[in-house]
This record gives structure tokens, sequence and C-alpha cells, in this order.
């Protein structure tokens, strides 16, 4: 593989492993983690206050890899395919880019019940030495915030100069930011709104129920045997069509063959776009975990910020947000999260009088256009990220409460 122009070179995933029975972290549902592991990489150093970190959330089938090259994570049953070599935001991460590695440290971390290396259902559970499949706890978008929280104790990170999230990844951004507003400065969510809407929560369920649906799939328990792959991906296909405009997608099937040979009994494929959108489907099941996919639409979902923060109306929720400044992309193609939503979300902020920018990219490449043109993005980003510089005074200690213990790490069990 030749290293793509301006990419940082390679890098290599870390591992944070969380190990404290006195004071687990409790879930939102009620049960609690004693231990877990997060995969992250770091791009760029930290200054000696740690106040240059940029923590980069990655979108619902994303990873920790998010800049430069990384051909091999340990132990992932053959889920670290070749399209997730280069990272997937390589054009906005390193010197000289939108995040500048010169100035800042990028931090992504891999979501807890992923499937790149942090703790989920595809993991070992150190009770039995089997996947937890389906008796991994049910996940809600802050569990998986809180979890980073936990590594950016380990760090010493107290205040983040930023976070950035695109897609659902944005979701996250607005938890942390809203939960815990003293510890980050610049929030920037991209191409995504401040709830789940009804067009996502039926896609969502249709995704869902193809999973389960797969007669291998057997209740999530199915890593002793086939995986439940057609319907894992069907419900890639349902959500695809989502993340590009349709004349995206007839550009993108212009020189897609159709196969003569058809692969659902009596029906034979006799457009290209019917031959990408399998494509699309196929692919993807190589590279992720069923039940990951359904624990993080679970959370999706349910993801409520009133709900999950304690507050009673959003403007007392983002009135706690006064001393942060926003940045709010939209992306005026975007089938996934239409501008509209992220028109409620500026109306939220300034009913909060909280600082923002609204800017909507025009774009013909759908909601993947944050991830496939950097150009529209990165001046408004390097602006926002360099209108307020890291603070210089000593980070807070991280809070003694949180005990971490670096253990050996399992590799997950492979498929027979």
């Amino acid at each position: 593989m030749k290293r793509p122009k301006g990419s940082i070179g390679k890098v290599q995933t870390r591992f944070f492993e969380f190990c404290d029975p006195a004071a687990p972290m409790r879930l939102q549902c009620g049960t609690a983690l004693e231990r877990f592991t997060l995969a992250y990489e770091v791009y760029g150093k930290m200054n000696a206050a740690r106040s240059n970190v940029i923590l980069l959330f990655h979108a619902m089938t994303g990873s920790q890899h998010a800049a430069g090259i990384n051909r091999d994570v340990p132990g992932l049953d053959g889920r670290w395919s070749d399209e997730l070599h280069v990272g997937w935001w390589d054009d906005f991460i390193g010197p000289g880019k939108a995040l500048d590695t010169r100035t800042y440290c990028v931090v992504c971390v891999n979501y807890l019940g992923g499937c790149y290396g942090s703790t989920g259902p595809a993991s070992l559970d150190p009770a039995n030495g089997r996947a937890w499949g389906p008796a991994f706890p049910v996940l809600r978008i802050s569990d998986i915030v809180d979890s980073q929280v936990r590594l950016l104790d380990y760090l010493g990170v107290y205040k983040l100069h930023a976070v950035v999230g695109p897609s659902l990844g944005g979701l996250l951004a607005l938890s942390l930011a809203t939960r815990y507003p003293d510890r980050v400065g610049i929030v920037i969510p991209i191409g995504c709104g401040p709830e789940t809407t009804i067009l996502q929560r039926i896609m969502n369920f249709e995704q869902i129920t193809a999973i389960e649906a797969d007669p291998n799939f057997r209740g999530g328990d199915h890593y002793e045997g086939p995986r439940p792959e057609t319907g894992l991906a069907l419900a890639r296909r349902i959500a695809h069509k989502t993340f590009i405009s349709l004349e995206a997608v007839k550009e993108r099937a212009r020189n897609v063959v159709v196969s003569d040979a058809p692969p659902f009994g009596w029906y034979a494929m006799n457009s290209p776009v019917e031959s990408y959108m399998l494509h699309q489907g196929v692919k993807f099941v190589t590279r992720f975990d069923a039940n990951s996919y359904l624990r993080i639409l679970d959370a999706w979902q349910w993801f409520n910020l009133l709900t999950e923060s304690g507050a009673a109306t959003c403007t007392e929720l983002f009135s706690r947000c006064q001393s942060q400044e926003y940045l709010v992309f939209s992306i005026d193609s975007d089938g996934a999260f239409p501008p509209k939503e992220q028109g409620k979300l500026v109306k939220i902020l300034k009913g909060a009088h909280v600082p923002v920018i609204w800017i909507t990219v025009h774009s013909d490449k759908g909601h993947d256009s944050f991830l496939l043109e950097p150009h529209l993005f990165a001046p408004h980003l390097s602006q926002a990220l360099h209108q307020r510089p890291p603070a210089r005074r000593a980070a807070r200690p991280r809070p003694a409460a949180v005990v971490v213990k670096k253990e050996k790490r399992q590799k997950a069990p492979r498929a027979r």
C-alpha cells in the first residue's frame, strides 16, 4: 500500500484497561462494568498543560483509526480489512491540515460496545472465557461517552480544547458537552441533530429486524458457528442509501458489472445500482460484528439528551454550555441528518445564549461529504479551532476514584 499524500505515516492502536471493582462504571440501564478495554489512537503531542487535546468521535461503524496507516489491530478475528488500513479522516488530521498535529493532539477512541479492540459483544467475557454475545450489557450514548471520560482522566486531560463528532459521533459530542460542560471549550457536531428523528427510528428498526431475522443470528449467540451475514448485509444496505445522495449512487454504480447469477432465488439483478448496493452489504460483513451493530443502533434509538443528563428542558440543559463555542455543520444533500435537524440544534443553542456558528456545506455527495470533501470543511474547522488558543494553565489532576490497571488483552474467539 502506498502512503497517501500528506499522511502522518504509520500509527498503532493503543489500549486503555479500566479495572475498578470498588467503583465500577455505572451504566444508564442499571448494570455496572468493573472492567473494560478501550482501543484508541493518538496523533500529535500533548502540551505541558494537556490543554491542546481534541477528542474525535467516529461515526457509527467507524473505528479508532482516524489518520495515518495501521495495517493490523490484534485480536479482531479478521475484521481489520484492507479498507480500514488508511485512517477514515486522514485528509483532515496531520501537519498543516484542519486538525493540525503541529498544534493539537487528536485522540480517537473505538466505542465501548464496538468491535475494533474496545470491549464489546465479540470480546471475551472474563467470567467464562466465551464471547459476551447477547449477554453484553445494554448501552446508551451517555455510557459510551462516560467510558471515554475515564480514558481522559487516565491521560490527565481535564479540559479538552475541542470535541468533534461527525454523524452519530455528533450525538456523542453533544452528550459530552452537555453532561461535562466544564471539560470542553469548543464543540463541533458535523451532520447530526439534537435528537433521533422518526425516519431514523424507522430505518434503525428495519436494520435491527433484518439482523434478528437471519437464522444464523440465533439470538446473538453465533460465535461458534456461521455468522448472520445475510441479515447484517441487508441492514447495511438499508442504511447506506441515506449516506450518499441518489445522484452519487448513480455515479458510483456507473461502472459496476451486473452479475448474471441471480443471488436471491428467482430474481435476477438487472441494474448496476443493484450490484453496487449488493456489494456494499457483502464487503461490510467482513469487517463488522452483528451484535455490536445492534448495541450501537439500540443506543441511537434511545438517545435523549434530557433523559441522559437529568435536565428538564433543552434551555436548562444548554445553559450549562454558555462558556463553550459551537460550530455546527450541515450538508445540504444530507439524507441521514438533513439540515433542518441542525436548524433545531442551532435554535436551541441560541435560545440558551450559547455562542454558535452554523455552516452549510453545499455538496452532491450527501451525508458522506464529511468523509470525502475535506476542502469544504477544513477552512471552517481551522478557524474555529484557532480562534480560542489552548489554555496554558496546568491540567487538573484526574480523580483519585479512577483506578486503572494494565492487563494482558485476550483475543476474540474465532468463528468455526
